[in-house]
């Protein structure tokens, strides 16, 4: 998540993989697939939430749904949203939508949105996908963290609990004006009903910068794969740095051990903000939707073994205009109806 014009810049992780039984039972029923977005800060109205739905389980033909205007709109915090992540409750009962608290359009300070940016998330909730309510300021990053970026969460099996994660970089506790060195590191929390959370805790740390972390769990498996962006500059020393790197494990809080770096390497320039979904009809088919930040934003990939991470950039693909980092879920018919008649 960094701005177009710099080349500083999954439930979710993705609501379908998230638990093993219910999850191929739902599969079996989803027809389509719903893209939430953002379109940047270089637009007025950029900082917004726009949703698309796909062209029946065609993942790579979509349909904007209200008019190709925004339609979820922050009036709380920096009063922008950015980063949307949408989560379908374990039970199937609702949903959520994350989202980054953050207005750079007019400003474009990203050292001050890394060093005093909001430390709360942005949080609506919905029952059919269409009315979502008002949004709540939910504060999840601790006094040291300098900013809370692209939060996505995932059903726990292991805890009973959603867990929910972001990007923040972390100063000193001594350091209240956050006028020190850091980089950013994965943090998470704990939520039963995402107003009250647990204790905000470091997930990962790899000693250099990391954003942008998603999920896809694979039932048949029992693997979960968490891709991340590499914030590190491009260079000799970190020749992967800005593109997204995909790892495995078995348990959320367990260890994950790195499968590829540079995923897409070749056929973009750079990438960040993954959304990794499985296929509603190929049993072995995902897809990766990755943000080609500063370039043509975001771009198909695919593949038909997620454990080798070797992703194919899809053909003939037809996106929403301008997505950039943005979640894509599976959905219902009768959910794809109440979109379309936004």
């Amino acid at each position: 998540m960094r701005p177009l014009a710099s080349l500083l810049s999954v439930a979710v992780a993705i609501a379908a993989c998230v638990t093993a039984a219910p999850v191929q039972e739902r599969q079996n029923a989803y027809s389509a697939y719903m893209f939430a977005y953002f379109t940047g800060e270089g637009y007025s109205n950029g900082e917004t939430i726009s949703f698309a739905v796909s062209n029946g389980n065609n993942a790579l033909s979509w349909t904007e749904v209200n008019g190709g205007n925004p339609y979820l709109t922050s009036s709380i915090g920096t009063k922008g949203v950015r980063d949307p992540s949408i989560i379908r409750a374990h039970d199937g009962s609702k949903f959520w939508l994350l989202a980054t608290d953050l207005k750079m359009y007019g400003s474009g300070d990203w050292n001050a949105a890394v060093r005093t940016g909001s430390r709360s998330i942005v949080i609506w909730e919905s029952t059919d996908l269409k009315n979502w309510g008002t949004p709540r300021l939910v504060q999840v990053s601790p006094a040291t963290a300098g900013n809370t970026w692209a939060p996505e969460a995932i059903w726990d099996p292991s805890q009973n609990k959603y867990m929910v994660f972001w990007a923040s970089s972390l100063y000193a506790t001594n350091d209240a004006a956050h006028t020190g060195s850091s980089y950013h590191r994965i943090l998470r929390a704990t939520t039963t009903d995402f107003k009250t959370f647990s204790a905000p805790e470091v997930y990962i740390d790899k000693g250099w910068a990391v954003i942008d972390t998603t999920f896809a769990y694979d039932s048949s498996t029992s693997t979960y794969y968490r891709f991340s962006k590499d914030e590190r500059a491009n260079s000799s020393s970190a020749p992967n740095g800005k593109f997204v790197f995909q790892e495995k494990g078995t348990s959320l809080s367990g260890s994950f051990s790195l499968i590829k770096e540079g995923v897409g390497k070749g056929s973009i320039s750079r990438g960040e903000g993954p959304t990794v979904f499985k296929s509603n009809t190929e049993s072995n088919k995902w897809y990766m939707f990755i943000d080609e930040f500063g370039g043509r934003g975001y771009v198909p990939f695919e593949t038909t073994n997620i454990a080798s991470g070797a992703w194919t950039l899809s053909t003939g693909y037809s996106l929403p205009s301008r997505p950039r980092h943005g979640s894509v879920i599976p959905i219902t018919e009768a959910e794809r109806q109440n979109l379309l008649s936004l």
